[in-house]
């Protein structure tokens, strides 16, 4: 038995990359500023792994004899978001950035909405904090039941709706019909739904976001191994991010922990093939909102809960598997940088387990799909 559980710090970048200036991203540092204002992080499984020996890693204190092999990976398609990232990873290769909005949606777009959903009409349609703009427009979506339709620097239609006003299944619903509409030049990566509830005197997301994504290439890294047999499980966002391509069996989640949680209780599931994990809250609740002190303990709190995934590698119902552990990232998102946007930066590739070389320094590599190819290399061979 061989198993992969590949987990994506969501966000979790590792300094500019050669090509920041092209995104407005000069100076950006993601994990590197954390550790200037947290330079006491509590971090060991991580650094155990050879995080802080990572070839240009800032602030993370190097280790004498590294665990895993370490190293860094340069995107080279034409974005800094998930969906492309996560794309990457596997082997899809995007050269033209996804559609944005930086004026709101075209006219014709939202008529077409409308018409389809049936709903009265929308709120807003332009660029937004998600917690901003629900508290903003929370009461009157509720008197005139529109939906709140934003969008960000990336290329997104989030759809925000108060869970008393539409059910979370027909927000989804409303999420469809616009994916159906945002075809052609208007292909947007991802459509999102985005509840919300009233709570402790103001409007609260809620963990019944969805994500409906653009449908990627079916020549990626997760059909060969589904195609081969094995068990493609997806914890957390992943089946929205390849839209169910390559996917044999997925379960949503709540937060980080309940990530976590899914991917050591998918140990018991998964005989043979990978396990696949995003990690969501690094992006959607810290770093995107700019929250220093939660993405470092954030930060933390995922060590302890890798410190007892490592711990239980090694096992299937009693008999003896051969597990790794591939940790990496989809991007960065500077929680100390400007604005509210994701950070074009290198990402960090730690590889752990009884099968794997330990103290190799990978260096830099152009592409993450670096990462998919361990994986394969790990599994076919």
């Amino acid at each position: 038995m061989k198993r992969v559980i590949w987990i994506v710090l969501d966000s979790v970048g590792m300094g500019e990359a050669p090509d920041a200036a092209d995104f407005d991203d000069i100076g950006c540092n993601t994990i590197g500023h954390i550790m200037e204002k947290y330079p006491d992080l509590e971090i060991p499984n991580l650094r155990s792994i050879g995080y802080g020996n990572i070839d240009g890693m800032v602030g993370v204190k190097p280790v004498a004899e590294p665990l895993g092999t370490f190293g860094r990976m340069q995107e080279i398609s034409a974005g800094k978001d998930t969906t492309i990232g996560h794309w990457e990873m596997v082997g899809i290769y995007t050269p033209e950035r996804f559609p944005t909005y930086p004026d709101g949606f075209p006219k014709n777009i939202i008529d077409e909405f409308v018409e389809k959903t049936g709903v009265p009409g929308v709120l807003y349609n332009g660029v937004a904090s998600g917690t901003a703009i629900i508290n903003e427009y929370g009461d009157e979506m509720k008197a005139t039941r529109k939906p709140i339709v934003y969008t960000s620097a990336d290329s997104v239609f989030q759809i925000a709706c108060d869970e008393s006003v539409y059910s979370p299944e027909e927000l989804y619903e409303m999420c469809r019909i616009a994916r159906e509409i945002l075809t052609g030049k208007h292909n947007v990566a991802r459509v999102i739904a985005r509840p919300y509830v009233w709570e402790d005197g103001k409007y609260v997301r809620t963990a019944n976001r969805r994500d409906f994504s653009r449908k990627p290439d079916e020549k990626n890294l997760l059909n060969v191994i589904k195609d081969s047999g094995q068990t493609v499980y997806a914890v957390g966002k992943i089946e929205d991010i390849f839209a169910g391509v390559g996917i044999t069996e997925a379960i949503h989640t709540k937060d980080n922990e309940d990530g976590m949680d899914k991917t050591i209780e998918a140990l018991d599931i998964v005989e043979n093939g990978l396990i696949f994990t995003n990690l969501v809250e690094f992006d959607s609740t810290w770093g995107h909102r700019r929250d220093v002190d939660g993405y470092a303990h954030g930060l933390e709190a995922f060590d302890k809960r890798l410190g007892e995934l490592m711990n239980r590698l090694g096992s299937y119902k009693g008999k003896e598997s051969d597990d790794i552990i591939v940790i990496t990232a989809d991007h960065g998102c500077d929680p100390t940088f400007k604005g509210t946007d994701h950070t074009r930066e290198y990402v960090p590739l730690l590889v752990y387990g009884k099968s794997i070389e330990p103290g190799v320094n990978l260096g830099t590599t152009k592409g993450f799909a670096h990462s998919g190819e361990i994986v394969k290399d790990f599994l076919f061979n």
